[in-house]
């Protein structure tokens, strides 16, 4: 299942539309959310989506001798490649929409704690990328997850992947018939910023349309294709 915003007009009201939206939610709180907007049938043939929001944000605000740190924009940039289709193993494939955001949340002490995410959907395949800059190392998210997903080597640096699930929630402009139900497997893949496991992750999620587990081949191919593009890979070595 992908993301789709699915409008019903009910009268000439704009309050009256629904809504239906699909969001990843993380065994640790992990989580993407985005609205798409759905494209008319046309007698031409569709163009590829091109990445949306994700200006400039505070993740890219630093001092001293950090890494860079990526903005939604960029890991947008990043993931929606010319060949993602081929990586996915879908070729022809193109992208429906495309978008980047970031966000920052205070923890105890007034620590502002920053992250960044983009969202490429193309026809089988749903694809998120997320950093989240925290202090909170992969070895720690395996041990969380439990036995059911052992640890292992990304790129030279530690990983773990798992099982998740999506949700899809539908509501109302006004507020009104708000609803849930349990949406399709999805498989996530965490690595960590730097080689030493000291804090901080990037997140490559991977769900399909037709519901089927999606393919941990393809996941790892895009993956290790990407991450080495962000800003600051090299430099966190």
């Amino acid at each position: 299942m992908a993301d789709d915003f699915d409008a019903r007009n009910k009268g000439v009201a704009a309050v009256g539309q629904a809504i239906t939206a699909v969001a990843l939610v993380g065994a640790l709180g992990i989580g993407f959310w985005t609205l798409a907007q759905s494209s008319s049938a046309t007698s031409t043939p569709p163009r590829p989506a091109t990445c949306s929001g994700g200006e400039p944000d505070k993740t890219q605000a630093q001092s001293g001798d950090a890494p860079p740190r990526a903005s939604g924009a960029q890991l947008c940039t990043a993931l929606h490649r010319p060949d993602l289709a081929e990586l996915l193993g879908t070729p022809g494939e193109i992208a429906k929409s495309a978008g980047g955001s970031a966000g920052s949340v205070k923890v105890a002490g007034g620590k502002e704690i920053t992250s960044s995410s983009a969202r490429v959907e193309l026809g089988t395949y749903t694809v998120t990328l997320r950093a989240d800059y925290d202090l909170l190392p992969v070895a720690t998210t395996a041990a969380l997850l439990g036995d059911g997903a052992p640890g292992r080597t990304v790129l030279g640096r530690p990983a773990v992947l798992y099982s998740d699930r999506t949700i899809s929630i539908g509501f109302r402009l006004d507020g009104s018939d708000s609803h849930s139900r349990p949406g399709v497997p999805a498989r996530v893949l965490v690595v960590a910023q730097d080689a030493q496991d000291s804090g901080g992750s990037l997140s490559m999620a991977l769900w399909r349309t037709d519901g089927l587990v999606p393919d941990d081949a393809a996941l790892l191919r895009v993956a290790e294709t990407v991450l080495p593009t962000l800003p600051g890979w090299s430099a966190a070595g």
